[in-house]
């Protein structure tokens, strides 16, 4: 396995991120810390100068394994859930934007938040078949660029639908496509899974990704999840991509990501 840390490439109100004000100097922190790779949140890829982010990326040695998407929707509501299909058609083209962007790196393209959450007044069905549709289309742009996507289950206190590794899995297997994959984020799991152990060994078909956080979404070891565990556990069903740490900037930036750094390494990651 290997280590990355969420930079996002500019200024955000999203809380969960150690680094996001100076891209290129967090970069090189990054690097100087010992991870192998920083995963890059990003709001639109349009409002990017994309060859000065791929020569700093390329000018730390560093791999980009995924591409956060999050933001669309914290910052400017864009979701494949939101009844308004003019919303839904622009998520579709963010995403599509972001794909164009991932393939410079190779790297997967997580939809998280970005599916929106479903609003009072609308039937449950109605707003999944919305994201189905999202999805497909998404994916099948993707597939021209060799890229893949990964849906991330995310805790009920931020989103109504897909909140479990299973409930995942089951939506997955209705959007009925080869290039979608799950994202395993052990904040979210950590509220909605009986067994974190035993989800991430039910989901083995399906890993693509995984999130780092601690219980109360600091650094790993700042509070009461186990990692030694959870490292043994993604090395029992053989996962071998990227554990990427997105936490709280606590104390500090500096200080949360190099805590990640030691204790990754100190687990074995």
């Amino acid at each position: 396995m290997k280590k990355s840390i969420v930079v996002s490439t500019q200024p955000t109100k999203f809380s969960a991120l150690a680094f996001k004000e100076d891209f290129e100097e967090s970069i090189k922190k990054v690097a100087d810390l010992g991870f192998d790779g920083a995963e890059l949140a990003v709001r639109n890829p349009k409002d990017l100068k994309v060859d000065d982010v791929i020569n700093i990326i390329k000018e730390n040695n560093l791999e980009v394994p995924a591409i956060g998407t999050g933001q669309a929707y914290g910052e400017e509501g864009l979701s494949f859930s939101d009844p308004d299909e003019t919303i839904r058609k622009m998520a579709v083209e963010r995403i599509n934007d972001q794909i164009v962007f991932a393939s410079h790196f190779n790297a997967q393209v997580i939809i998280g938040l970005i599916r929106g959450i479903i609003k009072e007044s609308v039937n449950k069905t109605e707003a999944e078949e919305w994201t189905i549709d999202c999805l497909r289309k998404c994916t099948e742009f993707a597939k021209e660029y060799n890229i893949g996507l990964t849906l991330e289950p995310v805790n009920r206190y931020e989103g109504n639908f897909i909140n479990t590794l299973n409930e995942g899995i089951e939506f997955i297997k209705r959007v009925e496509v080869s290039n979608l994959g799950l994202l395993a984020d052990t904040f979210h799991m950590n509220i909605e899974e009986v067994s974190i152990y035993d989800s991430i060994i039910q989901a083995k078909d399906y890993i693509t990704h995984v999130h780092f956080a601690d219980s109360n979404r600091w650094a790993p070891g700042c509070g009461h999840l186990d990692f030694a565990k959870i490292i043994q556990t993604l090395k029992k069903i053989g996962y071998q991509g990227y554990v990427s740490a997105e936490i709280l900037p606590f104390p500090d930036p500096d200080s949360c990501a190099r805590l990640t750094a030691e204790t990754l390494d100190k687990i074995g990651c």
